[in-house]
């Protein structure tokens, strides 16, 4: 499954990311939600510990965060959504879903309305880049649980480069892999004036990228670190230069919440909290083999 359009509105997003001192200083409010049923707006603290269980909303195929592994859930956000229920007291149940076309449709659909056809909201939707002036837009989701730092890398055969590790400006001559239409993408795109072009080789996703650099296709990759990291065999390395006007090579990841709850929204940001403090959250990524990056909070 190709998540082309999540790589995308993560690009845009980041890159218009307001730098005033009042982000919605000029934001003009939305109207509210109305004639919205309960079945797609949530459930409140009462309704979800009478049932037993709430739901996830996490993006399907998407390693190491996300995905099914023989019909079972596995990834970083599963394992995090599991403390997050375990602490309420509740099981955790998962809907794997596709990105939709911007961010603001994927809340919509999962968090604060539902699909047109046959949707249903999840109780909390993980991973979603925290950005001031992003909520002001979105007044119908709460952004909250703030759990890890994403930032962009460089993965490389090591062979490739046995002195220095490379930097976007080896890429006029050396191929590097991305994923289509990412942030990486959309940077080494720009890169000098489009001077590497050439050197570039799209993927539908990191998890093929990775593997063309492992497969001596391409002398590196780049891309978010957990995904380059958890792509890594042996011979190949990454690492994090620095980024010459990239001011959006990382980014603050939570979750989102239905504005209509927010009682529960403050119950999941003190269970994320309690994990980040005792660790719990760090051996996570550990467990996948990544670097854990903590969160601005």
């Amino acid at each position: 499954m190709l998540r082309t359009s999540l790589a995308l509105t993560l690009g845009l997003l980041l890159a218009t990311q307001a730098q005033a001192a009042d982000p919605c200083a000029d934001h003009i409010p939305q109207p509210k939600p109305q004639n919205t049923g309960r079945d797609f707006v949530g459930q409140d603290m009462d309704a979800i510990q009478d049932q037993g269980h709430m739901t996830f909303a996490v993006y399907e195929d998407y390693p190491p965060y996300s995905w099914e592994d023989a019909g079972k859930p596995r990834g970083v956000d599963i394992d995090i959504a599991r403390i997050i229920a375990e602490d309420l007291g509740v099981e955790a149940r998962f809907s794997f879903v596709a990105a939709g076309e911007n961010l603001e449709a994927d809340l919509r659909n999962n968090i604060w309305k539902g699909a047109v056809i046959g949707g249903r909201v999840a109780n909390v939707m993980m991973r979603i880049p925290y950005d001031s002036a992003f909520k002001c837009r979105v007044e119908q989701v709460v952004f909250t649980g703030q759990y890890s730092t994403e930032s962009i890398a460089i993965a490389y055969d090591k062979a490739s480069y046995p002195d220095e590790k490379p930097v976007p400006a080896y890429f006029r001559f050396d191929a590097v892999a991305v994923e289509n239409d990412s942030i990486a993408d959309f940077y080494l795109s720009s890169f000098a004036g489009g001077q590497l072009a050439g050197a570039m080789q799209r993927y539908p996703d990191m998890g093929d990228a990775m593997a063309a650099l492992n497969a001596g296709e391409t002398k590196a990759a780049m891309g978010p670190l957990g995904q380059l990291e958890y792509g890594l065999e042996a011979g190949t390395a990454v690492h994090q230069p620095p980024l010459a006007g990239f001011a959006v090579s990382q980014w603050t990841l939570g979750v989102a919440v239905s504005f209509s709850y927010r009682p529960l929204s403050y119950a999941v940001d003190d269970a994320i909290n309690y994990a980040l403090q005792d660790g719990r959250i760090a051996k996570i990524y550990e467990s996948y083999g990544l670097t854990f990056q903590p969160p601005v909070r």
